[in-house]
């Protein structure tokens, strides 16, 4: 048999039929006897002219006294040396996917449809590093960077709150000033619902860049405090949980890092806030952060004495003029009473949605809708 028989080094399965017949002395004729075919079939399985299926592996098997697989391998190995090559993007988009949500990323907008090797270029861009080598979480990075400690899904959101941000023309300059005055006036909003709609313009007075991004599939994130530079400071928000309560503490929460300068070497990420309390903190910066934020929807003390006034049986009555006390949403309330117990079916109607109103008027980016900036 000539090397035409060969390919990418492999032979045709056939090749191995015809020396195994030649060690038995048998011919093909002979062959086609025993499978009880005709010979013209096996002289085009052992030409390469026909390939083995797998009925014929196994009447071979019996022929040759051999495992039937050995035929069916043969036969695998001479097809995969046939096939053509695959696109070489094929494993550059695959170790993009493996560590960065990128179809996600890309059907948010974030990225544009393009061949493999710009999109790896968009990703730098993304990311602002200067090459591919240098993108975070690739097995090629040479170095280890912040970034590395922030899980990719998570650093992915970051930065389009990032991108959105510097996008962000705010009038009035950043005042610490301010935004303390300010969370007297947010306080007030606590009551309805309606009222968050307000939060954005607030936030622009105080001269915070302020993001609602949707979260990426499992990233966890409520919100994330940075600053741009010295006297630019930024708040986002994922709105991963639809709730009052919540939108209240993760919003108190990070203003709290923002006022204490938190955030100015690197962003702090904030994940599972509706679990947070300032015991289980694991840092000192997101201790005092729980703190205030929940002093900010109800008083330590008076939600102490609340709880131990009317645990186990926390009655509707109770809980809306307990919230009318305080002035602020029954909703509030029952999250507080929810996370401190442990009984999470408590008045659940009262967690109402509120992010069409967080929504309107807020620069946002998903659920839809893409932010107009470019990278």
């Amino acid at each position: 048999m000539n090397m035409e028989t060969f390919t990418g080094g492999v032979p045709v399965p056939g090749y191995f039929i015809r020396e195994e017949l030649e060690a038995r002395g048998w011919s093909q004729r002979d062959l086609a006897f025993i499978l009880g075919c005709p010979e013209p079939a096996v002289n085009m399985i052992i030409s390469g002219k026909r390939g083995i299926s797998p009925e014929m592996a196994k009447a071979l098997g019996k022929a040759f006294d051999v495992p039937p697989e050995f035929f069916s391998n043969l036969q695998n190995a001479y097809d995969l040396a046939q096939a053509r090559e695959p696109d070489p993007g094929v494993a550059r988009r695959a170790r993009l996917q493996d560590r960065y949500p990128v179809r996600e990323m890309l059907k948010r907008g974030w990225l544009q449809e393009t061949d493999a090797a710009l999109l790896e270029i968009q990703m730098a861009k993304f990311l602002e590093v200067e090459s591919v080598e240098e993108i975070p979480h690739l097995e090629h990075a040479p170095k280890k960077t912040v970034s590395d400690d922030i899980p990719a899904t998570q650093l992915a959101w970051l930065f389009r709150v990032k991108q959105i941000a510097k996008s962000i023309t705010v009038l009035t300059a950043y005042s610490e000033k301010k935004l303390r005055e300010a969370l007297s006036q947010l306080r007030q909003l606590t009551v309805d619902p309606e009222e968050i709609r307000n939060v954005p313009r607030i936030m622009m007075e105080c001269g915070v860049r302020y993001v609602i991004v949707e979260g990426l599939p499992s990233g966890k994130i409520d919100g994330v405090c940075f600053w741009l530079d010295a006297k630019s400071p930024v708040i986002g928000m994922s709105l991963r949980f639809d709730r009052i309560d919540n939108f209240w503490f993760v919003l108190r929460h990070e203003i709290e890092h923002i006022l204490r300068g938190h955030g100015r070497q690197y962003a702090i990420i904030d994940v599972d806030l509706d679990k947070a309390n300032a015991d289980s903190a694991d840092s000192e910066e997101e201790r005092i952060a729980n703190l205030e934020a929940a002093f900010f929807c109800i008083p330590k003390d008076e939600m102490d004495s609340f709880i131990a006034r009317k645990q186990p049986f926390f009655s509707e009555r109770d809980v809306v003029g307990f919230a009318r006390r305080l002035q602020v949403h029954p909703g509030i309330v029952v999250g507080q009473v929810q996370q401190r117990t442990g009984r999470f079916e408590l008045l659940r109607k009262y967690l109402v949605k509120i992010r069409q109103f967080a929504t309107s008027g807020a620069i946002v980016d998903g659920w839809g809708d893409v932010a107009p900036v470019s990278i």
